[in-house]
């Protein structure tokens, strides 16, 4: 437990001992720190309850406090202001040296979440927007710092009309193809007639022709329903278009430390896509419309329109809001899970609620599991629209990536040559991009500025790492085996300590929110004073050998803090650079 949870529950249990009937007392982290570290501020809420002047209820409070604050006093009509003794700090953070688990106060039930984040469509080439993909995979690496059964799955789109299209075009380029003859005998060739390289051009140029060209739109949706209902030739083709695209993908996604538990597609749930829609028509909550099988998820109070689910065509063919209806009861069947997390753009916010109305209006999952929608924002360039190419296009995630590396490669020593020079490259152009898009708030989206985001200095990943790379430099230079913090020599030290306090309520609204955000201003903050505090002391010539083990021991807390809070963003560190 954390010291400030430890805290709060011992507030708690006062405020009861003085026979006043509160919820939860919160330990707040003070606005004036010349008053002290932190705010009591529950005085004028008890003072409302209970009719009594709130300073005279602030006074009774102090006066009961235990001597692990000093500095108490109050201010105003009641704010209490108390700051830790250095004991209790010193204390505390002597067993975070080297257990990070006394910051991170876990919830009481261990709770298994799927979470669905990558989101990748099959023969199309990841774009910029996948960068996001960053926020699924930290989330999944908290969740397991929290404790809990963290399950990542990548979710391919490899069921629908856009491979319908590309084996459309295909047909296009080459007719021959065993796979277009519904009389061929033998085995369809083991090797794929499409690189990625080519689907890269095939679907832009297939989708283009569907939108002024009706009758080439209809042969893609029925190619579309062929590999769906298993035709050969054409789920052979499929299969190929599958593994060379996602095989692509899967480069990137592991280039950027994304690291899927599963890699299940929507082809996966394709086996519940009937037994979903049988499920549904026995609730009696589905009916025939213009050709199609809908159900209706509107309710009364409602007051914006709500569509409804469209489940199937008249030809059989089902449709995006039954694989997604599907996918659930695949992984209510396979994983029973407390919880479902979509990471998506927040523009696809009204789908999911549809699905997710369709789930519980239907009984398909019980009220007590958690179908949640994580919307992220969107990436822009400076001009503040989305972020694209020199000729306007969607620039692809391989092209930012080397855009980036292009930028950071130059930066590196002079004297770090070869195979090492390229590894410490592609690890800092992972920490550039993961930091930058982590940074914000979820929800928001942000300019990708590339010569900002690939400084040394500011919130940048390549900061965090260079100062953690120097730390363990640092460390390796002296003896930092079974050290302790001693004392509080001097405010550089007091801050550092004053701020590892603040790092489990960090956590936690990271775990709440579902925000990284907390967890990167954090490490930039924790940098930032230890940067300060190297400047002003000097660790391996501190003449106090108390005064020295203390240097040392907040060293080496500062520097495993920031290892295991940039390993939950997915980001390494490097010996140099």
């Amino acid at each position: 437990m954390s010291l400030i949870l430890e805290t709060e529950k011992y507030l708690n249990d006062l405020m009861n001992s003085l026979n006043y009937d509160i919820d939860y007392v919160k330990l707040e982290k003070s606005k004036l720190p010349e008053f002290g570290q932190y705010q009591i501020n529950v005085a004028m809420q008890l003072a409302k309850k209970y009719g009594k002047n709130p300073r005279e209820i602030a006074t009774e409070i102090v006066s009961a406090l235990d001597n692990r604050f000093t500095n108490v006093n109050i201010q105003g009509p009641g704010f209490i202001n108390v700051t830790f003794n250095n004991e209790v700090l010193v204390e505390y953070l002597n067993k975070g040296i080297n257990d990070f688990n006394i910051f991170v106060d876990k919830p009481d039930k261990k709770r298994t979440i799927i979470l669905d984040y990558g989101g990748a469509n099959i023969a199309k080439e990841l774009h910029v927007g996948h960068l996001r993909c960053n926020i699924g995979e930290a989330m999944r690496r908290l969740l397991k710092v929290f404790g809990d059964n963290s399950i990542g799955d990548v979710h391919w789109g490899d069921w629908g009309t856009p491979i319908g299209l590309v084996i459309r075009e295909i047909k296009e380029i080459n007719p021959d193809l065993p796979y277009f003859d519904a009389n061929y005998k033998g085995e369809y060739p083991s090797e794929s007639p499409v690189t990625n390289e080519e689907l890269g051009v095939i679907y832009p140029r297939a989708s283009a022709k569907s939108k002024v060209d009706e009758k080439y739109a209809e042969e893609a949706r029925s190619y579309t329903l062929k590999f769906q209902q298993g035709e050969p030739g054409i789920r052979a083709l499929w299969q190929h278009i599958v593994n060379t695209s996602k095989s692509d993908c899967e480069k990137v996604y592991d280039y950027l430390n994304c690291q899927f538990d599963y890699s299940y597609g929507e082809s996966d749930a394709d086996p519940y896509a009937i037994p979903v829609i049988d499920f549904l028509s026995e609730k009696g909550v589905t009916e025939m419309s213009n050709g199609l099988l809908i159900m209706h998820i509107a309710d009364e109070s409602d007051n914006k329109e709500m569509p409804p689910l469209l489940l199937k065509k008249s030809d059989g063919a089902v449709l995006y809001d039954t694989t997604d209806l599907a996918t659930i009861m695949q992984r209510m069947k396979e994983f029973n899970p407390d919880a479902i997390w979509y990471f998506a753009d927040e523009r696809q916010s009204l789908h999911f609620e549809q699905v997710f109305r369709g789930s519980y209006k239907s009984g398909l999952v019980p009220e007590n599991v958690e179908l949640k929608f994580n919307g992220f924002g969107t990436i822009n360039g400076k001009d503040g629209k989305p972020f694209k190419t020199r000729d306007g296009g969607v620039m692809s995630l391989k092209s930012l990536i080397q855009l980036v590396y292009d930028k950071i490669e130059p930066k590196i020593k002079e004297e770090i040559t070869g195979q090492e020079r390229i590894d410490i490259a592609n690890k800092l152009t992972v920490a550039t991009l993961k930091y930058a898009d982590l940074l914000p708030y979820r929800k928001t989206d942000y300019i990708f500025d590339i010569d900002k985001f690939t400084s040394f200095e500011g919130k940048t990943g390549i900061y965090a790492v260079y100062t953690t790379t120097r730390i363990k430099s640092l460390l390796a230079k002296l003896d930092s085996k079974d050290v302790k913090i001693n004392s509080v020599p001097n405010d550089d030290v007091l801050d550092i300590l004053i701020k590892l306090t603040e790092l489990p309520k960090n956590l936690t609204s990271a775990y709440n929110d579902v925000t990284t955000s907390y967890i990167c201003e954090f490490i930039y903050d924790l940098c930032s004073l230890y940067n300060k505090f190297y400047a002003n002391n000097n660790i391996a010539n501190e003449g106090n050998e108390e005064n020295k083990e203390t240097f040392i021991a907040l060293t080496k807390i500062v520097y495993n803090t920031l290892i295991n809070l940039l390993d939950i963003l997915g980001i390494e560190c490097v010996d140099k650079m």
